[in-house]
């Protein structure tokens, strides 16, 4: 097997491999003897089978394993010998093949760039931290308790926000549809959770009222009988009733697995405490990637680079036609727009490769303790559906893996931010929730520069 290098361009590899006919014939002669060992045919005795009928049969099916056999190997060869890390799949192109003939066969290989790294101690930043506001904490616990109201019956015209306890009847055509008619049922008015136009109707009724409440379905509606149908409904109100938010005591926490009041506030803190130090963890680590992406400069792998800049405009496509462009990008002309994204799928793939670098040299693994916390992270997501996240997890290895690669992007993070010098600064939870790019501009000006933000397609982690 002969591999000569034709091209090095950047980062682009090509090699002409050429592998003798004889070598091939050789394959071809050890992969039939095997077959012809066990082989067995009408007329023949096991293992007796002439090699020419073997061959018949079986030559064509072997020649396509020994040809995928051989790209293997010389692809490696190519690889191995001239010490290359390749970043994407190399490329093969089968140049000429004939029975009895030479195989010759062309490699492209992308590989990664040489990447030296600054040195992480002489990176400066301000992290910004914020205590929870108590005026927040009673917020939360106020709609908590709005969440657990109870109501109280009224002598007075329902208004909206009101529970109305109702009788109906709906019909379509004058007659009565199935699954149109309840007693007893408790309506909150402004719920919208009936047919629209309904509820409103009621406003203003009281109890012992009747009302011909006169309605449409809506076109999407579930029920494809009903869809788009006028319907009246002949609703007896029997009751208002008007809510009251439950009380804030040890009841109400014991309600929602508390111990007490005291411990149902502490766990609500602790809860707006981990949003805070959320969004200033995601504020340091945008600073940190800003910094690693205007000191590192090196060349990116073409076919990595257009990979990322297709996912990003396949993204950026699907929201321009929905209308989900920010007001800045809806008014950039489609070149605009590709040359700002060319830019972000460059620094994307280059940030990339610099965390992955960093994290090979620094022997950084993922370890089965890191992926049960990340688990446990994405559970939280789900209040009151923890354990079926769990389970969706175990059960599921893909899911499972698919934690890992940003698992691994944070522990690299984490690594170099314990090797920059890093400077508190208390900030109010307001000014911690602003967005940057949305910042005073006086804050701004002070601010290091920080690229513009862009549509949804661009919130990634390596930004």
């Amino acid at each position: 097997m002969q591999v000569t290098e034709i091209n090095a361009e950047g980062l682009k590899r090509e090699f002409k491999v050429v592998v003798p006919a004889g070598q091939l014939e050789t394959r071809m002669q050890d992969k039939l003897a095997e077959i012809a060992r066990t082989v067995s045919m009408p007329g023949f005795r096991p293992g007796k089978v002439p090699m020419a009928i073997v061959r018949k049969k079986y030559g064509q099916a072997i020649m396509g394993e020994i040809l995928e056999g051989a790209v293997n190997d010389g692809t490696g060869k190519a690889i191995t010998d001239s010490g290359l890390r390749p970043a994407v799949q190399p490329k093969v192109e089968i140049i000429n093949f004939a029975e009895g003939a030479d195989l010759e066969f062309s490699v492209g290989i992308e590989v990664l760039p040489e990447i030296k790294a600054m040195d992480f101690s002489s990176i400066a930043l301000e992290r910004q931290k914020a205590i929870v506001p108590e005026a927040e904490i009673d917020e939360t616990l106020a709609r908590l308790a709005e969440r657990n109201e109870t109501s109280e019956p009224v002598e007075r015209a329902a208004a909206s926000g009101d529970v109305v306890v109702i009788d109906f009847v709906g019909k379509t055509g004058g007659v009565a549809f199935p699954g149109g008619t309840a007693e007893g049922y408790s309506l909150k008015l402004g719920s919208n959770t009936f047919i629209p136009g309904f509820e409103d109707q009621l406003v203003g009724k009281t109890a012992g009222e009747d009302a011909l409440v006169e309605v449409t379905f809506p076109e999407g509606y579930g029920n494809e009988d009903l869809a788009g149908k006028p319907a009246t409904f002949e609703v007896k109100v029997k009751e208002v009733r008007a809510p009251k938010a439950a009380p804030l005591d040890d009841d109400l926490a014991k309600s929602v697995g508390m111990e007490n009041l005291d411990a149902l506030k502490q766990a609500v803190r602790d809860e707006l405490s981990r949003s805070l130090d959320s969004i200033s963890r995601m504020h340091l680590k945008r600073g940190l990637l800003d910094v690693l992406a205007a000191n590192h400069d090196f060349p990116v792998p073409p076919t990595m680079f257009q990979q990322e800049f297709d996912h990003i405009w396949k993204q950026v496509s699907e929201d321009r036609e929905a209308g989900r462009l920010d007001a800045s990008d809806a008014a950039k002309t489609e070149d605009e727009l590709k040359a700002e994204y060319t830019v972000l799928a460059e620094r994307r793939v280059r940030l990339g490769l610099l965390l992955a670098e960093v994290g090979q040299v620094n022997n950084i693994t993922v370890t089965q303790d890191d992926l049960n916390r990340g688990i446990m992270s994405e559970a939280r997501n789900y209040p009151g559906q923890e354990h079926m996240v769990v389970q969706y997890y175990q059960k599921n290895p893909e899911a499972l893996e698919s934690l890992r690669a940003p698992l691994y992007e944070e522990k690299v993070v984490d690594f170099i931010l314990e090797l920059a010098k890093i400077t508190d600064k208390e900030v109010s939870a307001e000014a911690l929730r602003q967005d940057p790019d949305e910042a005073a501009p006086e804050a701004a000006a002070e601010a290091a520069p920080k690229p513009k933000k862009k549509a949804a397609a661009k919130k990634k982690a390596a930004e």
